[in-house]
C-alpha cells in the first residue's frame, strides 16, 4: 500500500533565504512522503548568497534553488498545496492568493538573515529554527489529521524556537 504524499509550500516576501532553506530542508527529510516548494509574493533577483552556500556546505542539491513567484503555485496547473507556510512576518501579513483545495495554513516566524547579509551564523540560526521545525512536521501523523487538527499542529510548531 502506497503512502499519500503531500505538498508543502514555504513562503516570504523574497523568496531569497529562508524559504529556500525550508524548501531544500523538507525534500531531503521528507524522503518523498512530503514534497516542498518555495515562493515569495515579490521574488527576490537571486537566491542569498550565504543561504545558498549554507545549504550547499551541508550537502543539499542546490540546482533547483531560484526565487519564485507565489502566482506560480496559484496557476490551475500548479500541484495542489496540502499546507502552506509562511516563514517571515511581512509575508504573513501580506493577502494570499487563494489557494485551490483550502489547504492548512500556517505561520512560523523565523528570522531574516538577510538583514545581515553578510553574517553567516544569522543564516546558521535560521537553519536550526527550520530544521528544527520540520523535524515536528515530520513526526506528525499527517494521514490522521484533518485541515484543522493539521493547523493547530502546525501552529504549535511555529511557537517552536
Amino acid at each position: 500500500m502506497n503512502a499519500r504524499s503531500y505538498n508543502v509550500l514555504f513562503l516570504c516576501t523574497g523568496n531569497s533565504a529562508r524559504s529556500q532553506m525550508a524548501e531544500a530542508l523538507l525534500n531531503d527529510m521528507g524522503k518523498g512522503r512530503i514534497r516542498a516548494y518555495s515562493a515569495g509574493s515579490h521574488p527576490a533577483p537571486n537566491v542569498q548568497p550565504l543561504a545558498a552556500q549554507l545549504i550547499a556546505d551541508l550537502g543539499y542539491p542546490t540546482d533547483a534553488l531560484r526565487p519564485k513567484s507565489w502566482d506560480e503555485f496559484a496557476a490551475a496547473d500548479a500541484p495542489a498545496m496540502d499546507i502552506v507556510i509562511t516563514v517571515c512576518d511581512n509575508a504573513a501579513g501580506e493577502t494570499c492568493p487563494l489557494w485551490p483545495g483550502h489547504p492548512a495554513l500556517a505561520h512560523w516566524g523565523v528570522a531574516d538573515p538577510a538583514r545581515t547579509p553578510d553574517d553567516p551564523n544569522a543564516f546558521k540560526q535560521a537553519w536550526l529554527a527550520l530544521r528544527r521545525r520540520i523535524e515536528l512536521l515530520l513526526a506528525l501523523p499527517l494521514d490522521k489529521l484533518d485541515r484543522l487538527a493539521r493547523e493547530q499542529h502546525l501552529h504549535q510548531i511555529g511557537q517552536t524556537p
